[in-house]
């Protein structure tokens, strides 16, 4: 069967706002995942790479230590996933976890790998990277944008905090101009090499910080592409939303949750969620940049948390006075039920666990309050 090609421009997606969900799994889907997903009214879907198994040490890469070429048999794993996807209904933006020096942490013995922001020769590499994967996929009618790096942190280990004052951060961003560590100046080079092979594929870039919005907001202009996407993440207040808060003896709750925020302890509710959300918007209003280039790529909190139907309408609602595109964390992942809004809340994770570890996972409940709030908004586009 002939493989199919690519007859729009890609960007043209971007114009009205588009929902959809991340895939984060151990291993391609296929069609039934595919379907469900679009099920839920999602027309677009964020499939990060990295976890797959590959007979490299890293999917697609061989090696983050040493790049010299696209594994084949992993390209072929990720063309049918594509297919599939494709076939299914769905737009596809591509997004790696790992590239070359700086491997996922989870598959880094849980270290942060800071080698990209300290090495020319790794950026390099990464720029070969996407040449080689951008020439292959090019004309793949599926994918509707580049990500070019899962949630960059080139500020981990040689920067301030993660949500300190936005001076702060606008003067360490302005410090590193030209640096290693600029993610403006890396960007700029990697775009530069895909589109020596392609000229319209819409480029995502998320802000430093893990794409914190107060990152992307402390940039002094927007890149040069006419072509790009500015991407932010949402789960503040991360002590609240993350998988810790649900070991304490008693969960923090939302709204009222403080945590230390710009030089001061924030309490967190409804305008304060719409605030962090709107320093990505207000950033491209200044710079002229069209609210339609900027999506929320990733959102959420754990499914057992009692205040997630809240946060999670506060986030949707702060996102959608902006009209923006949005994509939930995470449908269907197959090793965590975190955030699998699928589930009930009364579905304890050990169960989850057990059934899947049985081959059982067609008794696992999959009727969520969750989702049915996410349905609704995807279903509303």
């Amino acid at each position: 069967m002939a493989q199919p090609v690519r007859s729009e421009d890609p960007m043209t997606f971007w114009d009205t706002p588009r929902k959809g969900g991340n895939a984060f799994n151990t291993a391609p889907q296929g069609e039934e995942y595919y379907t469900a997903l679009a099920g839920t009214g999602a027309t677009w879907v964020r499939l990060m790479l990295g976890k797959w198994q590959s007979t490299g040490r890293d999917f697609l890469l061989g090696n983050a230590d040493a790049y010299e070429g696209l594994v084949d048999t992993d390209l072929s794993a990720l063309m049918a996933e594509l297919d599939t996807a494709h076939a299914a209904g769905l737009r596809v933006v591509l997004a790696p976890v790992t590239l070359p020096g700086t491997r996922w942490a989870q598959h880094n013995e849980g270290v942060y790998d800071d080698r990209l922001w300290s090495s020319a020769a790794f950026q390099s590499q990464a720029v070969n990277f996407w040449v080689d994967l951008a020439t292959e996929l090019k004309q793949h009618p599926a994918i509707v944008a580049y990500d070019i790096l899962n949630e960059p942190a080139p500020e981990r280990l040689a920067g301030p905090g993660e949500n300190s004052p936005l001076e702060t951060l606008k003067e360490w961003q302005q410090d590193q101009e030209g640096g290693t560590r600029d993610l403006r100046a890396f960007y700029t080079k990697v775009i530069a090499g895909i589109r020596a092979v392609d000229d319209k594929m819409p480029i995502m870039v998320g802000g430093g910080w893990f794409a914190n919005p107060r990152s992307l907001a402390a940039w002094p202009a927007p890149l040069s592409d006419n072509r790009v996407i500015y991407a932010f993440h949402m789960y503040e207040p991360y002590a609240a939303t993350s998988a810790g808060n649900m070991r304490r003896d008693k969960p923090l709750r939302y709204p009222g949750v403080k945590t230390f925020y710009d030089g001061q302890d924030l309490a967190w509710d409804r305008q304060a969620v719409k605030s962090h959300v709107d320093l990505a918007y207000s950033w491209a209003s200044h710079h002229r940049v069209p609210l339609k280039r900027v999506v929320a790529s990733e959102f959420g909190c754990m499914r057992r948390w009692k205040d997630c139907g809240s946060y999670l309408t506060d986030v949707l609602d702060a996102v959608e006075d902006r009209n923006g595109h949005w994509a939930f964390y995470a449908f269907r992942e197959d090793e965590w039920d975190g955030m699998d809004y699928e589930l009930p809340a009364s579905l304890r994770p050990g169960r989850f666990y057990y059934l899947k570890q049985e081959g059982k996972a067609e008794l696992i409940p999959r009727n969520g309050e969750l989702m049915e709030l996410l349905q609704k908004r995807m279903k509303a586009q």
